[in-house]
């Protein structure tokens, strides 16, 4: 057993993950759900030390057992494989992400075709969030690869790891990988701003430094796309203001409200009588009420804009669950389970009835 012969089954199998541990089969996520392979053997600890380490060069291999942890893209039969090593009860680990080759359009996501005002935004600040494995990466990847096609412009990356590459067509486009082109996303950016860019994603604000340094980008004339780990739109504005300390955080709400374009918060929910995924999401588009909101840090008040403005293109999480319930493409027990507010799932699945 070796790991390119693993990754093979990855790809046989139309799986978007594998994980390597020490003392268990060999696992693969496939439409959500994780399989042990168990026709094969267990993994030892010494064949994921010698298996996972193969993979590193010298630099990476010294970054790793430094760090205790590392992020990598590695190419396999064509196919990019986003990757991170870890130690865990001191055996080496891995986890295995799948990155499709094709970038797919927002149609054949199947997601609506509202978030493509996103492609002729000039500047401010559009946000892509949920839990990990939701599809973010994925959607973004399809926005900016419509700015690609569409608009002759510089679009700057900074990713960790690189996972999409962008097809050469009217944009230019500079990817920039995290330990690879770059020591640190902050400083990147902070580099960014002198490298001529109309465009600019951020793989993850994970940080003060690099919330901060995204908020100056967008508000100096670019448009700023990135990702946040937040279950809803409420969270994600709250998560961005309390990562700054108290007495700036008037002024970050200001600019906040001013920056912000747009967030799309997204979970992939099993289809129902199918093995496929299918995308649910809440889109706030910001307007002068989603504005005034943030700037008076009356962020409990979005979830009403969200339900109340749909004309607008803006859609609570609620509503995107009843329009897949109501068309037949997720059971009733889906939508309730992953609802984040559900007594308004079942407010508005009695009222569909009367």
């Amino acid at each position: 057993m070796d790991l390119n012969s693993l990754l093979q089954i990855v790809i046989d199998k139309g799986a978007s993950d594998l994980h390597i541990i020490p003392n268990y089969f060999p696992t693969i996520r496939v439409s959500g759900e994780l399989y042990q392979l168990t026709t094969l053997s267990k993994i030892s600890p010494e064949q994921s030390e010698t298996m996972l380490i193969a993979a590193l060069n010298e630099e990476q291999k010294e970054i790793f057992l430094a760090n205790r942890e590392l992020d990598l893209a590695l190419h396999y039969n064509n196919i990019r494989f986003r990757v991170n090593l870890y130690f865990a009860q001191g055996n080496i680990c891995g986890s295995f992400r799948l990155i499709p080759a094709k970038i797919l359009s927002l149609e054949e996501l199947g997601l609506p075709a509202i978030l493509r005002q996103c492609v002729d935004f000039r500047q401010g600040l559009v946000l892509l969030t949920g839990p990990t494995g939701e599809g973010k990466s994925t959607t973004l990847a399809s926005i900016i690869n419509e700015i690609n096609y569409k608009h002759s412009k510089h679009i700057i990356t900074v990713e960790d790891p690189i996972e999409y590459v962008y097809p050469p067509s009217k944009s230019i486009i500079s990817q920039r990988e995290l330990h690879h082109d770059t020591h640190s996303l902050a400083v990147s950016l902070k580099s960014a701003l002198r490298e001529d860019p109309d465009v600019i994603l951020v793989g993850e604000m994970r940080d003060f430094d690099t919330i901060s340094m995204a908020l100056t980008a967008a508000e100096t004339g670019h448009l700023v796309f990135s990702t946040l780990h937040t279950n809803s739109t409420p969270e994600s504005i709250d998560r961005i203001i309390d990562i700054f300390l108290p007495y700036q955080q008037n002024q970050v709400k200001n600019q906040l409200a001013t920056v912000l374009k747009m967030i799309i918060t997204q979970r992939l929910l099993p289809k129902q009588n199918s093995v496929e995924r299918i995308p649910a999401v809440e889109i706030l588009i910001s307007n002068s009420a989603v504005s005034n909101t943030i700037r008076e840090g009356k962020t409990y008040l979005i979830n009403n804009i969200l339900e109340t403005s749909e004309g607008e293109g803006l859609l609570l999480f609620e509503k995107s669950l009843l329009s897949l319930y109501k068309a037949g493409l997720i059971s009733k027990e889906t939508a309730f389970s992953y609802a984040i507010r559900p007594k308004e799932l079942e407010k508005f699945i009695k009222i569909d009835k009367i």
